[in-house]
């Protein structure tokens, strides 16, 4: 990975003056969150009361991870990212920095929001209609797997980042702590379905891999394109599962 300060007049006079006019417009990462609805399975939990976990599911926009090094790099020397709005999982939040990505023969999504905190490595998270408007074929990956992905230019209000690797299509997820695993009798690592009931759009989604830490808050993330494709901000039931072993994918 490599960066340079901007030297090119017509890209940086391009580049500035987007980012002017989408400035006061960038919106932040949607997390459309839908609890679930059913009843319990009668499954205990503490005392005598049966446990029910709170299921959240949000989609997640497009977005970008940085590195320290890059958020100098983009955003001046000494930069630091600016939380904005703190997401549903502890200790994350969404910046108030935003980036253009910029693909090949110099198409571009301009104002792509960063999210904190940084990271070891830089990371771009796209939907399916995301990567075709940029013309790069980002593959589905699970975040933090980007080994022979591809790259892509990034541009700050300061300067450039050319990435070599990094762009993906975010495989689904779900964020669990260890009492809702044995809820639901899996463990990091395992796959299971989600559900989604909403009139004319009803869909079962697979291979939502189980990422168990002690911390976390019970909470399914989706993509754009997947969130629209179910209709989520209507959705009138939504349940998870696990996947039956007929139905597991290796990845």
């Amino acid at each position: 990975m490599a960066f340079t300060r901007l030297s090119n007049e017509h890209l940086e006079h391009l580049v500035r003056e987007t980012l002017r006019r989408l400035q006061s417009t960038a919106s932040l990462p949607a997390t459309g969150a839908m609890p679930a609805v059913g009843a319990s399975d009668g499954r205990k939990g503490i005392g005598t009361a049966p446990y029910k976990p709170k299921l959240v599911v949000s989609i997640s926009a497009r977005h970008c991870h940085l590195t320290d090094e890059h958020v100098e790099a983009l955003f001046g020397p000494g930069a630091k990212l600016t939380p904005e709005k703190e997401l549903y999982q502890d200790g994350f939040f969404a910046a108030k920095e935003t980036v253009m990505i910029v693909g090949p023969r110099r198409r571009m999504l301009p104002s792509v929001r960063v999210l904190g905190p940084t990271r070891s490595q830089s990371q771009v998270e796209l939907a399916l209609t995301d990567s075709i408007s940029l013309g790069i074929e980002a593959p589905v990956r699970h975040s933090g797997d980007i080994q022979g992905t591809p790259g892509c230019v990034l541009v700050g209000p300061y300067g450039t980042v050319q990435l070599q690797a990094g762009v993906i299509r975010a495989a689904r997820h779900v964020h669990i702590n260890h009492q809702d695993c044995d809820y639901y009798g899996v463990r990091s690592g395992d796959r299971m379905q989600l559900r989604v009931s909403s009139e004319g759009c009803s869909l079962t989604f697979d291979d939502v891999l189980v990422r168990a830490d002690a911390k976390a808050k019970l909470e399914v993330h989706i993509d754009t394109d997947e969130g629209n494709a179910c209709n989520l901000d209507r959705a009138t039931e939504i349940e998870l599962i696990p996947q039956p072993e007929a139905c597991k994918c290796q990845h």
